[in-house]
């Protein structure tokens, strides 16, 4: 039975965090994942890029190594994985702008950023707070600003079936395995392309969605 709290931490609890990215790069293919992800935005230099729920910021880095023009913020509300991340950046020695903060309030102006991703977030927050959260990307982004989702998607065959209903029990990804996820993007004010990318991974089916905001919104 899940129980409510302020927020999940990276690994369900608080004492598992020190050992999230390695368990990570055992379950899910990170890299091959964030390479489709990097291809897909095709982030140009100058551009601003905000990692919604970075945790140990995994993706802002490889974003940052893929395109050094580009202005990369993470925001996390958990400071624990935030002073991981800080470690990591230190030790890649690259600049990223780093931020303690909410997916369903971000702190952030009205047309703020070019992209906005989030990765490994949405099955964390409540069916209500993924709406929050995907309303709240829709208002920072820029008109023809990019979306780019990593997360559970809709279980590809009978194995992935099973995984998906054992991480149910502790993780909020009912919508998930419905199929439930393009109706909350569209619902968000959202453009969804076509041909989200399915990686079937030790820990279940994980989806790559692809959306943008209009040049007309505003």
């Amino acid at each position: 039975m899940k129980k409510q709290r302020d927020f999940i931490p990276a690994l369900h609890y608080h004492w598992l965090t020190r050992w999230y990215d390695p368990v990570m790069r055992s379950i899910f293919p990170e890299s091959g994942i964030t390479d489709q992800l990097i291809k897909q935005a095709n982030i140009r230099s100058g551009q601003d890029i905000l990692d919604v729920g970075c945790g140990t910021a995994t993706h802002s880095i490889r974003v940052k190594q893929a395109q050094p023009g580009a202005i990369v913020h993470g925001l996390d509300i958990d400071p624990r994985v935030l002073q991981i991340a800080r470690q990591k950046i230190e030790q890649n020695n690259i600049e990223l702008q780093l931020k303690q903060g909410s997916a369903i309030a971000l702190p952030y102006s009205d047309h703020s950023f070019d992209h906005v991703i989030g990765s490994l977030l949405l099955h964390h927050l409540t069916m209500l707070a993924k709406q929050q959260m995907l309303r709240e990307a829709f208002r920072v982004l820029k008109p023809g600003g990019q979306l780019h989702l990593v997360d559970f998607g809709q279980p590809q065959g009978i194995s992935m079936w099973m995984i998906s209903l054992i991480i149910r029990w502790f993780e909020e990804i009912d919508g998930h395995i419905h199929g439930l996820l393009p109706e909350l993007i569209q619902g968000a004010g959202f453009n969804l392309m076509p041909h989200s990318l399915h990686f079937r991974t030790l820990g279940g089916t994980i989806t790559l969605w692809h959306a943008y905001k209009s040049t007309a919104a505003c």
